[in-house]
């Protein structure tokens, strides 16, 4: 759903609001038929807050029905499209959608809306791939390493602090896969897709420089973990 939303702002623009169903990306609701909890957000509410897109959960029965009427078709018509293209594989899918299948389906019923203009406006934010990520906090301990499920994630010494023991820092987990770690403005550690894709064990170090075209706050010299033989753990 974040790389839906924000596919749609990066071609479209930023927009005023959305309006969706209470389903549990866009919504906690703490007890089935009752409001839903706008102060504890979801991955999505928080990156619509950041924004400035204002949140409007779908109450009515009218307008959940166009919704599930709109599911139904598209359940009832992509299967059989994919199968008269030959399509089995998810990029080929992918493909498939963007080259003809949302075009098609846009000119057969899309319907013009009363007013003329938009109310789409272009946004020239450079964070959104902080926006668009899974954060989440951690303690750095006293050896320079926080932990995320199993793997240990060796940070080192920076030219402002030889270490963040005892600092709270945020890992960033981005649309892409790759991992970043800031402490306040400063990218204090980054580690790729692939690289993120493997076990990171306690130990052992190997220089990764971050592309400072591709985050908007200084970015410290770092050095990560890279994998070893031994000790080996799934990365999160």
């Amino acid at each position: 759903m974040l790389a839906a939303l924000r596919e749609v702002i990066e071609t479209k623009g930023l927009f005023c609001a959305l309006y969706s169903d209470r389903g549990s990306p866009f919504f906690l609701t703490p007890k089935a038929g009752e409001p839903v909890d706008k102060q504890r957000l979801t991955q999505v509410g928080r990156a619509m807050k950041e924004l400035g897109v204002q949140m409007s959960p779908a109450y009515s029965p009218q307008a959940r029905g166009r919704s599930e009427r709109r599911f139904g078709t598209w359940q009832g018509r992509l299967p059989q499209e994919l199968r008269l293209a030959e399509i089995h594989t998810l990029e080929e899918a992918n493909r498939f959608l963007r080259a003809r299948y949302i075009a098609e389906f846009n000119r057969k019923f899309t319907v013009s809306a009363q007013e003329r203009g938009t109310a789409f406006r272009k946004t020239g934010r450079a964070d959104l791939d902080w926006i668009f990520s899974v954060p989440s906090e951690r303690v750095v301990a006293r050896d320079n390493t926080i932990t995320f499920g199993n793997p240990i994630w060796q940070l080192e010494k920076t030219r402002w602090r030889y270490s963040l023991a005892g600092c709270a820092v945020t890992r960033h987990e981005h649309l892409d896969g790759g991992i970043s770690v800031r402490y306040g403005p400063h990218v204090v550690a980054h580690w790729s897709p692939s690289e993120a894709e493997q076990p990171k064990p306690r130990g052992g170090k190997g220089e990764i420089s971050p592309n400072p075209r591709d985050f908007p706050f200084p970015t410290a010299p770092t050095t990560t973990v890279r994998t070893q033989k031994k000790g080996r753990g799934k990365a999160a």
